[in-house]
């Protein structure tokens, strides 16, 4: 196999076709068939059609929180905190933007009237993140103080649509900083079109964190260094998966995050746990079949997943064959369907 470097990942995107505001519909969006080549454009709503009944399909019931706080220093300057995890015991781990860096025990006056205070770096003296002590219950500080996260590539600032539209309709286990943005298709409409074809659904769960966004800034792509997540997988889903194959049903995995959740599981034996799994051409998949996700950065880990996935050359075509027919980009834009690539 070749070895593969960062420009590997790469294509040209015009910016007009990242997708600022969702569709009207969740599942009104696009969905390319990439099973084949040529690939076969579709509406997301047809996508029932293309399971086979005795099919499961996996999803991340991950809740993403209003996890960007603003606040300011003692000094009056003003900063941003993004919270990437909640701990015991009041505590966080979280982005800051501010213009300078305070110093550990620095008590922070967030809006909303609670403060944060500054216990150090994360995970060690010398990581990007920092923990920080809340002064009240940082789940329901988030809830009525916070902005929903919305990635980088979104302008806007965040409105009620955001608060619905950035959140999957099954969402109910509160901790992500981003939202599974595969997911986000699915409505009540295209969930019982599933059940009435056959196809079993089974939930997992992993807080997307901020680092998704991570760039990778090196070359050479075994140097990157992967951010590291929270997952669960519940023996009712280890269940589920057992009998799809024991009834010979494909494993859909919803979005790319469920892909890392289902192979981290499987590469570790480890059902719950933190994971910094990083899949790129040549990993070996053991559980993912077929996968629904939506179209990612240039040169993300994301692009390199889906590479490893469905083939590089085929990957790099159906980018290609989505921006000559104009599809919406990134995670308010379309999705993709996915067939693994057999060896």
């Amino acid at each position: 196999m070749r070895d593969f470097t960062l420009a590997d990942f790469d294509f040209a995107l015009p910016p007009e076709l990242i997708a600022q505001h969702p569709a009207t519909e969740r599942s009104a969006s696009r969905l390319l068939d990439g099973r084949t080549a040529p690939p076969v454009d579709r509406i997301f709503r047809a996508l029932p059609a293309l399971l086979a009944p005795g099919d499961l399909l996996v999803f991340n019931d991950t809740q993403v929180v209003k996890a960007r706080l603003y606040g300011e220093k003692p000094s009056g300057g003003r900063l941003e905190l993004l919270v990437e995890r909640v701990l015991p015991q009041q505590r966080v781990v979280a982005h800051m933007k501010v213009s300078k860096k305070p110093v550990v025990g620095t008590v922070l006056t967030m809006q909303g009237g609670f403060t944060a205070t500054l216990l150090g770096r994360w995970p060690d003296d010398d990581g990007a993140l920092f923990h920080l002590q809340f002064s009240d219950d940082p789940l329901a500080m988030m809830a009525r103080h916070g902005h929903v996260p919305l990635p980088p590539y979104i302008e806007h600032a965040d409105t009620a649509q955001d608060e619905a539209r950035y959140q999957t309709v099954f969402a109910r286990n509160p901790g992500a900083a981003a939202a599974p943005t595969a997911a986000l298709h699915f409505d009540a409409q295209v969930l019982d079109a599933l059940a009435a074809r056959g196809v079993e659904r089974a939930g997992l769960t992993l807080h997307v964190g901020a680092g998704t966004f991570q760039p990778v800034k090196v070359e050479n792509i075994a140097e990157h260094r992967m951010h590291s997540e929270w997952y669960d997988v519940p023996a009712a889903t280890q269940e589920a998966i057992a009998r799809a194959r024991e009834r010979g049903g494909r494993i859909v995995a919803v979005g790319t995050t469920t892909v890392r959740t289902l192979e981290s599981w499987a590469s570790t034996g480890q059902a719950r746990g933190d994971t910094s799994i990083f899949i790129t051409p040549g990993f070996a998949f053991r559980v993912v079949d077929l996968l629904v996700t939506n179209f990612h950065l240039p040169k993300s880990t994301l692009m390199m997943l889906v590479s490893a996935f469905a083939g590089h050359d085929h990957v790099m075509a159906l980018y290609r064959h989505a921006v000559a027919q104009q599809y919406r980009f990134f995670s308010y834009g379309d999705s993709m369907l996915l067939e693994r690539r057999r060896p």
